[in-house]
């Protein structure tokens, strides 16, 4: 069984429920506590044996490729001021071992689009997606969410979809299944369907930012037309490759924050701040106080 090795960031969107905090900057550079969400969202790729990191990028977006680059001058600055521990920080942004290849996503064509730019880099073999702004916290001694699908994946062979269920009244935000049982927490995808008014809905159970996929569904993106919002959607990519060979539904363990959304960014910032060595004391006590 092959095995995933490949992740890709979609990151060319523009941000805009941000603005005007992301009018000059990604908003996958907004940090949680000391860290972008890009980097999380690395981290949990390296943490599932990711090596090569392919981000679909626009305009605007040199910030990412400048994070996880060299900081020469930043670095030699640092070590003449004998800031080892921060200058230790920098360095490790990203392990040495990883690679970074960045595609510009020439027009905002939607996140089937985006995927599909990745096709010359990804060729034959199967990979992720993972969706910066669906932050991912685990428990301590969890796998992270990617983790636990790349694992999933070396027994089943086949794409897989992290899931949770919303409510109801929120289908319209997200792609939505119908799925039978299969194993536990793990079930085979029906149907799947890109923001269904609630009455549509076939379900309530939501795809949420990360996936792993068969590069086969490069063969279905290339042939779609216009869905959703005008756009080419990733799950009408997913609803034609469901045709030609199985794909499974994972209920993800841990807790997702939408990020892009100010009160999930919020949420996470508050979570993050109370796990965080350097505050975790110090916030808590804080929060108690204004109580």
């Amino acid at each position: 069984m092959k095995k995933i090795k490949k992740a890709v960031f979609p990151v060319a969107g523009l941000g805009s429920r941000f603005l005007p905090a992301t009018k000059a900057q990604p908003k996958e550079m907004l940090p949680i506590v000391d860290k972008p969400l890009i980097q999380y969202a690395v981290e949990e790729a390296v943490a599932a044996g990711i090596t090569e990191m392919i981000f679909i990028t626009g305009r605007n977006k040199r910030a990412i490729e400048d994070h996880f680059d060299k900081a020469y001058e930043l670095e030699v600055e640092l070590e003449a001021a004998g800031k080892m521990q921060l200058l230790e920080f920098v360095q490790n942004v990203i392990p040495k071992h990883i690679n970074c290849i960045y595609i510009r996503q020439s027009a905002p064509l939607g996140l089937g689009h985006a995927v599909l730019c990745a096709r010359p880099v990804v060729g034959e073999e199967p990979f992720a997606v993972m969706l910066a702004d669906d932050f991912m916290d685990t428990a301590p001694g969890q796998p992270p969410v990617l983790a636990q699908m790349t694992e999933i994946f070396s027994r089943e062979g086949t794409s897989i979809l992290a899931v949770q269920d919303v409510l109801r009244a929120e289908t319209g935000q997200y792609g939505i299944v119908s799925a039978t049982p299969y194993q536990p927490n793990l079930e085979r995808v029906n149907a799947i369907v890109e923001k269904p008014a609630p009455e549509n809905a076939p379900s309530t159970l939501a795809v949420v930012g990360r996936y792993v996929l068969s590069n086969k569904i490069f063969d279905y993106l290339e042939n779609l037309g216009k869905g959703a919002g005008g756009e080419i959607q990733l799950t009408d990519g997913i609803a034609a490759l469901m045709q030609a060979e199985p794909v499974l539904a994972y209920r993800y363990s841990g807790q997702r924050y939408d990020c892009g959304s100010k009160l999930g960014y919020l949420k996470a910032t508050l979570a993050m701040g109370l796990k965080h060595p350097e505050t975790g004391k110090a916030f808590s006590d804080y929060l108690k106080s204004m109580k």
